[in-house]
């Protein structure tokens, strides 16, 4: 439930929370890298949100391979899009699985499996006329180095807003035109030909090409939103990233995910 906040002149700011659920991390090491060991050897990191009361998985590329520093200090904005939505799971798994490449001059190439690298539960509330997307953490336990690395904190707290496709972009930056969001009218009529809008509604996450702005804000969503994130003591074998995500143990290294160490 929502919760009034501070002290204003006229009215407290109610917080008006729009999503909840499950949220998952990942990497993936770069081509023919076998095990990585620093963020220079990630190709790519991954976000997964599996909103509470829906069949719906988004699968969310962080473009800058690490999430915004919250709580001041470090880069405090990245882009991403989002690569894959499905009502099936095993949709979105699929993607982390391991590939081959076959190519031209190189010949086979293998792409390693996705590492998870986190478990959560997230929320994204409307705020002040801003969208938030907060996260507390579940597994691993305490954040190790591989977590540290990538920008993953105990608890995140990020203002996001969602990018007009039809808005003239820089080339050779963002989604290209091919494979940008097509929006439903009711969603594209938002944006009143602005380049930005915040993320209302979150069924702006279900069209695979949204890209979206992540900027860090105060790393307590309690004390800035005035929710409860409650996440809960979870272990392998209750983690649901195997359960809800249906996430292969065989094919995926568990040692970011279960002791924050790179794998």
């Amino acid at each position: 439930m929502a919760k009034k906040l501070g002290r204003e002149s006229t009215a407290s700011v109610v917080a008006r929370v729009q999503e909840h659920g499950n949220i998952y991390f990942a990497y993936r090491p770069k081509i023919d890298k076998q095990v990585a060991t620093r963020l220079d050897d990630v190709q790519r990191l991954y976000v997964i949100l599996s909103p509470r009361g829906r069949d719906r998985y988004r699968l969310i590329v962080i473009g800058e391979k690490r999430l915004p520093a919250v709580g001041g200090g470090g880069d405090r904005k990245t882009w991403a899009f989002v690569e894959k939505v499905s009502s099936q799971p095993t949709d979105v798994e699929d993607e982390l699985d391991p590939k081959t490449r076959l190519t031209k001059t190189r010949g086979e190439r293998h792409i390693p499996a996705a590492r998870p690298v986190g478990e959560g539960v997230y929320s994204i509330v409307q705020h002040r006329g801003h969208t938030h997307l907060a996260y507390a953490l579940e597994l691993p336990r305490e954040p190790g180095e591989v977590q540290r690395a990538l920008n993953i904190v105990e608890e995140g707290n990020y203002t996001v807003a969602v990018k007009n496709p039809r808005v003239r972009q820089v080339p050779g930056m963002g989604v290209d035109e091919a494979h940008r969001a097509r929006f439903p009218k009711t969603l594209q009529g938002r944006f009143r030909g602005r380049r930005f809008i915040p993320l209302d509604p979150p069924d702006f996450l279900d069209y695979e090409g949204a890209e979206i702005l992540l900027v860090g804000a105060k790393q307590n969503a309690r004390a800035e939103l005035g929710i409860q994130l409650d996440p809960e003591q979870e272990t392998e074998a209750t983690a649901e990233i195997f359960s809800d995500l249906r996430l292969e143990k065989a094919q995926h290294p568990l040692v970011p995910l279960l002791e924050g160490k790179w794998a």
